[in-house]
């Protein structure tokens, strides 16, 4: 499947060259705010990237000011419409909403291969979510972070107190949560949010992409165990996780990838991997 075949999008752009994907959030004059149909666009493009083996890694990144502004109005006001009708029911749909919603940023996690996030400005509300939901998070000096659902009235619900405790210290989490407050750049860094703070947009691309071309580099195979193996075991104690570490290598590590990456030091070239196979329909 080749890049042309995917599907044109309102909300976000889709570049992959040298297999690394380049998700453009492509909004700007509206903030890049996450109206309806950004949360059925971004992770049917990231799943698609996958599923077909198109890239070895995704940067998400977005055009103007801001990063994003969050959930737009309008599905708030979706949102609004469905509190009609019998008490049980309608909280019973809600919530099947609810866990849509969640399952836009599940899937940056879920998905084999590592997502980076290059974020410049405001990091509002959902954007807080979705970034969370990342593997690794840069962002230039003028950036600030902000959960802002607390501030119009509601506990945000799409992965912020869920994911942010594992990257942050939670009693920071919940300041940020509980109050409102931007979290500025240096913060972000010193606290360990973000790996590193550029001086604008342009260099934290350049160098974003420098990053990416690493990885891209790499055995897909070992990239995604690395993966696998981190989410995991943010999720279960040491021992669950080294058992299920050597089952999962018992499998995955074969020596083709081993012996290239051999060769190559030895030869003094790029390695040559395989990409990862397509999901079998």
């Amino acid at each position: 499947m080749s890049k042309t075949t995917l599907p044109s999008c309102t909300t976000l752009s889709v570049n992959i060259t040298d297999n690394i994907a380049h998700i453009t959030l492509n909004r700007p004059k509206e903030l890049n705010s996450m109206i309806v149909a950004f949360w059925t666009e971004l992770p049917s493009i990231v799943r698609l990237i996958d599923e077909h083996a198109l890239a070895r890694v995704i940067v998400i990144s977005s055009q103007g000011k801001h990063f994003s502004a969050g959930m737009d109005l309008s599905v708030f006001q979706n949102m609004g419409s469905s509190y009609d009708g019998e008490p049980a029911r309608r909280a019973e749909s809600f919530r099947r909403h609810v866990l849509e919603l969640q399952d836009a940023f599940n899937a940056l996690e879920e998905v084999r291969i590592p997502v980076l996030v290059a974020v410049q400005g405001g990091v509002i509300g959902g954007a807080v979510d979705m970034i969370s939901a990342c593997d690794s998070r840069y962002c230039t000096e003028d950036a600030f972070f902000c959960i802002k659902e607390t501030e119009i009235g509601m506990t945000a619900d799409v992965g912020t107190l869920q994911r942010l405790p594992h990257l942050i210290p939670q009693g920071l989490v919940r300041e940020l949560a509980y109050t409102g407050r931007n979290m500025m750049s240096a913060e972000a860094r010193s606290c360990g949010l973000v790996n590193h703070v550029y001086p604008d947009q342009e260099n934290m691309l350049i160098e974003v992409m420098k990053i990416a071309k690493t990885i891209a580099g790499h055995s897909p195979m070992a990239v995604t165990g690395c993966k696998e193996m981190i989410n995991y075991t943010r999720d279960h104690d040491v021992a669950d996780s080294l058992n299920y570490m050597a089952t999962w290598q018992s499998g995955m590590m074969q020596m083709p990838d081993v012996m290239e990456a051999m060769s190559a030091g030895k030869e003094k070239r790029r390695p040559n991997f395989d990409n990862l196979l397509p999901k079998s329909k």
